[in-house]
């Protein structure tokens, strides 16, 4: 695609996969559930355009990276994948070589830490949709979500080894799954009633794609989850959630000192999630984020912002970026 170049990278036991264009200062772009480096095609190829080296990989689990045991849901851990990035960029950056990164999602979960962990690495965080969420002594995001919204929420029922792959396969194809979840505009908690599949779009109800998302789009996701064994991988960053939390407690109370952008759409669910939105407007996360310079809250788009609004979120990026 438009000259994206595709590599393998030997990382912490992982052959990992990126799609890399350009060159000049390196973007790193981290993408979330149940994504990939595809979820970026547009950023990618701009920020190339721009004098950006731009990379995002396949993160462990997701695509053609391949070599985590996905059968083991406890290497899929905050810890885990961050360190899969710190092996990613000594491969491919020099030594003392601070990078641009972009998250969204689970991708924007993983670059608050990999900041707040390692803000050596990075001069500068993009990150869409999900907020940070500092280390919560009443328990891990599952946990708390399952105590709001019950049985039926999508992160309670993502918890069982096996359960909600197996379901799903009885009810959709990979494709329609996509389908379904690519199109969510519904900002309320994400239900999944046992065997009903969906709340807001259930089985048998067709989808009408949106015009920045694509049949080709779509077939593409699907056949990369396909695979790489389905959406196992994903899924197993929810089913680590606890282990996560409990090895990121000696982060408590630790800041984000990074300079950063956060962009959400007002139709995003994850900006509802937890009281997120009143997280950020009451300026309580720029107490945790300290150079957090720019809030941006899109009207009317939902949470695959980077997908549905390519042309304003990559304006976003590169004007931030070039500040630095």
């Amino acid at each position: 695609m438009e000259g994206i170049q595709h590599k393998f990278i030997n990382v912490n036991g992982l052959n990992m996969h990126i799609a890399e264009k350009g060159e000049g200062p390196l973007v790193l772009f981290l993408h979330g559930f149940p994504e990939l480096w595809y979820s970026w095609r547009h950023q990618i190829v701009y920020l190339a355009d721009h004098g950006y080296r731009a990379v995002a990989p396949d993160l462990r689990g997701y695509g053609q990276t391949t070599g985590a045991p996905l059968d083991d849901h406890t290497k899929f851990t905050i810890p885990h994948v961050v360190g899969d990035l710190i092996g990613l960029l000594d491969a491919i950056t020099h030594e003392g070589e601070k990078v641009f990164v972009v998250g969204h999602d689970w991708g924007a979960i993983i670059a608050w830490n990999l900041c707040m962990f390692r803000p050596d690495r990075v001069k500068a965080l993009v990150n869409l949709s999900v907020a940070f969420m500092p280390w919560n002594p009443n328990g891990n995001i599952a946990e708390i979500l399952r105590r709001d919204h019950g049985d039926d929420h999508y992160m309670t029922r993502y918890q069982k080894p096996g359960e909600i792959e197996a379901e799903f396969a009885k009810i959709m194809s990979l494709e329609t799954f996509m389908k379904k979840i690519l199109i969510l505009r519904d900002p309320g908690p994400l239900l999944i009633p046992k065997g009903k599949g969906f709340l807001h779009s259930p089985p048998g109800v067709p989808v009408t794609l949106p015009p920045w998302l694509s049949e080709e789009d779509i077939e593409y996701f699907a056949s990369q989850h396909e695979k790489a064994g389905g959406l196992t991988g994903g899924i197993n960053y929810y089913r680590a959630l606890y282990l996560s939390w409990e090895l990121t407690s000696a982060w408590r109370g630790a800041k984000v000192m990074v300079p950063t952008k956060y962009v959400v759409g007002d139709m995003d669910v994850a900006y509802y999630m937890l009281g997120a939105d009143k997280y950020v407007t009451s300026g309580e996360m720029k107490k945790d984020v300290p150079l957090l310079e720019e809030v941006v809250v899109m009207e009317g788009v939902a949470h695959f912002l980077n997908q549905e609004k390519p042309d304003e979120i990559n304006k976003h990026i590169i004007d931030f970026i070039q500040k630095f």
